[in-house]
């Protein structure tokens, strides 16, 4: 074939795959008129019979005691659109559709835009929205709550014809007097009376964008909820697209985005566990969405034990108000769970929800808050995961843990690192049993760099602890409070330890029914062992320890029960802006905090005066309603391990060989005191039941810990090491 016949060859295949084409794209698109012609189109010609709301409840775990209805008090008020603020209606536009009064009900660009976002993301019919506020509208008063896409096209063909019925601004007004705010709140005179105290029509540019703010997530973005960057993120979101779009100026865009807005208290009616309802209204429209809830009348069975709940709202607020007298602690929280379960029974975020004085609404139980020593079991547990045991000796003595710094250094300033312990006073050798179970901080971080930083993080996680997520971010310090955690999750990981290594995955829910009675979900224990059960048996067991918590609590201490089986581990950060008691038995695990929400520090006493009381009411009055069960005991086998792991920090068979063999109590005890070092001379860090190590000067904290120990060893035993060869920290290798 020649080249002019080659290419006519060519040009006559191009012809014949576009005719191809158009023929199928005849075919699919009269396909797809065919099938859209089928959808049955709801008649707008009464457009005012709106679609009828049935009201999400939510009860305790008996299914009987009713937490709240969440439309039980809705408040709307119809409002004429001229007595609307122009900031208000141009802020509404602005954000949710700007292209509003150029489209005639669907916005083909925003769709557009919507598809190529979801596809990406892998969700056609979810994800960004491309819906008009004319779409919006249908939505919210006509159609059923469908993730379909016959939906999308019902919404679409019902906009158009009501564009044709309704003006631009009566299909604006319509929006803004019916959509939802938060709550029970719908419209947006109401939602200016409820959280400004004035009409819609008053509202200033900055209060215009917080309201304007919140239709496409009202509960999450709520002033009165634990998202409020989320919101301030969101009402700046507002200004810029009326800045962009030339419905304000930059002047007037400056002064809105810098003005403090005070919003009024929440008025709630009727609710009991107001945190915890809250919590689970959360957890619902993040999985059914805020339309579900109104629409489909759930019933929702929690797991809170009411009892509990009540018992637990009356200690918290009766110690709080104690505590910010004594100690300048104006707020406290308390979460109670079964480890067995993962049922979370109790949740008391503030001492009073209604308190305006407090931001009682803000739930501290979900914040992030340092926890001072109470992290510590989660380093000792990673620790014993490696080989290290309760017996194993470490010296709590000054040490200056930054190898850039001078051994002697006792320097905290960057970039060195020398702690002390709580009471300014060291014991020398110390079992990591006595050490965790009396908070020391000098051997808590010694294990945590024994234990290694990121193993403990994915311990912690593992256990449930969510917010200790960047490795780079923490040093030794973690062992001392450097990282923030939830009471909430918290409460759940020492729940792991209770129930012997296992995690029970954390549940609210029991089970959800829509208005017909069928059931719409329903929940499972399940739980997981993330831990070793030994492990978990051994931290059970040292903060049990009544005898080994003595010098830091007393015998007859108020976290001692004298016939019930309890661990207990508390904690405060520098300053004093946090106190934390944590306390579990084998089927009930209770965490309880101290504080205020603004991270101010309090007034004086240790965590144990400050929040304890709270812990040990609550305790009694729970324990009397639940089984009395025990912890089991760990299995600890001492046979061939070396004498440091197993509690010697003198090798005791060796001093008796040598007494032995000099026929004397006192021979050669010199060289036998010699044999002090630190533990990293006896261990490898990573693997410390095995081989000793080959040079222990190649572990990077070796030297500073040697000559810690070796001063120590020098002021103690000095007058036995006088006539002998010793090693002094001035000569330590």
């Amino acid at each position: 074939m020649n080249k002019k016949g080659w290419k006519k060859n060519i040009k006559g295949m191009v012809i014949d795959g576009f005719i191809v084409l158009f023929v199928v794209g005849i075919i699919t698109f009269s396909g797809l008129l065919i099938w859209v012609s089928t959808i049955k189109i709801p008649d707008l010609s009464s457009f005012e019979d709106r679609r009828i709301l049935q009201s999400t409840k939510i009860y305790d775990r008996t299914g009987e005691i009713l937490l709240y209805d969440l439309h039980q008090d809705v408040k709307r008020t119809i409002v004429p659109f001229e007595d609307i603020s122009r900031n208000l209606k141009n802020a509404t536009v602005a954000i949710e559709d700007e292209r509003f009064y150029n489209h005639f009900g669907i916005d083909i660009k925003g769709i557009l835009r919507a598809i190529y976002v979801n596809s990406m993301a892998g969700d056609l019919l979810g994800g960004q929205g491309g819906s008009t506020l004319t779409q919006q509208v249908i939505k919210n008063s006509i159609l059923q709550n469908e993730k379909k896409l016959t939906r999308k096209i019902k919404e679409a063909i019902l906009s158009i014809k009501l564009e044709r019925i309704l003006t631009k601004d009566q299909i604006l007004s319509v929006y803004l007097n019916e959509s939802p705010y938060g709550g029970t709140i719908y419209g947006v005179e109401e939602a200016s009376q409820s959280f400004f105290g004035k009409s819609a029509k008053d509202v200033s540019l900055a209060e215009a964008s917080y309201i304007a703010a919140l239709p496409q997530a009202p509960t999450y973005l709520s002033p009165y909820g634990n998202h409020r960057d989320e919101l301030e993120k969101r009402k700046n979101s507002v200004l810029e697209h009326m800045l962009t779009n030339n419905l304000i100026t930059k002047d007037e865009y400056n002064l809105a985005k810098d003005e403090v807005v005070d919003f009024l208290p929440q008025a709630i009616t009727g609710i009991r566990a107001p945190h915890f309802v809250m919590y689970i209204k959360d957890l619902l429209v993040k999985q059914y969405g805020e339309e579900a809830l109104a629409e489909r009348g759930f019933r929702v069975i929690t797991t809170l034990d009411y009892d509990l709940q009540q018992k637990a709202e009356e200690i918290v607020n009766r110690r709080s108000l104690a505590n910010a007298e004594k100690f300048k602690a104006t707020n406290a929280g308390l979460v109670a769970t079964d480890p067995k379960t993962g049922d979370l029974l109790v949740m008391v975020g503030s001492r009073d929800y209604f308190s305006e004085d407090i931001e009682g609404n803000f739930n501290i139980t979900l914040a992030s808050r340092q926890p001072g020593s109470s992290i510590k079991p989660f380093v000792y547990a990673t620790a014993f995961s490696k080989g290290y045991l309760p017996n194993t000796i470490l010296f709590d003595v000054k040490t200056q843990f930054s190898p850039a710094c001078e051994p002697n250094s006792p320097s905290s300033e960057s970039p060195c690192y020398s702690p002390n312990n709580y009471n300014n006073k060291f014991l020398g050798p110390v079992s990591m049993r006595n050490a965790l179970a009396g908070s020391l901080n000098i051997p808590a971080v010694k294990t945590l760099y024994l234990a290694g930083v990121k193993n403990t993080l994915k311990l912690a996680a593992d256990m449930g602890l969510t917010t200790l997520n960047d490795p780079e971010r923490y040093g030794l310090t973690l062992v001392l409070g450097g990282g923030e955690v939830r009471l909430l999750d918290m409460t759940y990981a020492y729940g792991v330890f209770a129930n012997e290594g296992l995690r029970a995955e954390p549940r609210s829910i029991l089970k959800i029914e829509d208005s017909q009675g069928n059931s719409v979900y329903e929940s499972h224990v399940n739980a997981k062992q993330v831990i070793d059960r030994n492990v978990a048996l051994m931290i059970s067991n040292i903060l049990s320890d009544n005898v080994a918590r003595t010098p830091l609590w007393g015998s007859n201490s108020i976290v001692y029960f004298a016939n019930r089986d309890v661990a207990v581990k508390s904690g405060s950060t520098n300053n004093l802006r946090d106190a934390w008691v944590m306390g579990f038995t084998p089927n009930l695990a209770v965490g309880t905090w101290s504080g205020n929400n603004n991270n101010a520090s309090m007034g004086g006493g240790l965590s144990g005066l400050i929040t304890a009381p709270t812990w040990r009411e609550f305790m009694d009055y729970a324990l009397a309603k639940i089984p009395d069960e025990k912890f089991a005991q760990p299995q600890i086998d001492l046979a061939g391990v070396k004498p440091i792991i197993r509690g010697d920090y003198i090798d005791s068979t060796m001093l008796l060989q040598q007494m032995a063999q000099s026929g004397t109590t006192t021979a050669n005890i010199g060289n036998i005191l010699n044999n002090i070092h630190s533990i990293l001379y006896f261990v490898k860090k990573d693997d410390p039941q095995g081989p000793y190590p080959d040079n222990p000067n190649n572990e990077g904290q070796y030297y500073n810990w040697e000559y810690a120990v070796q001063k120590w060893k020098n002021e103690i035993y000095g007058g036995f090491l006088q006539n002998n060869s010793t090693t002094t920290p001035e000569n330590v290798e």
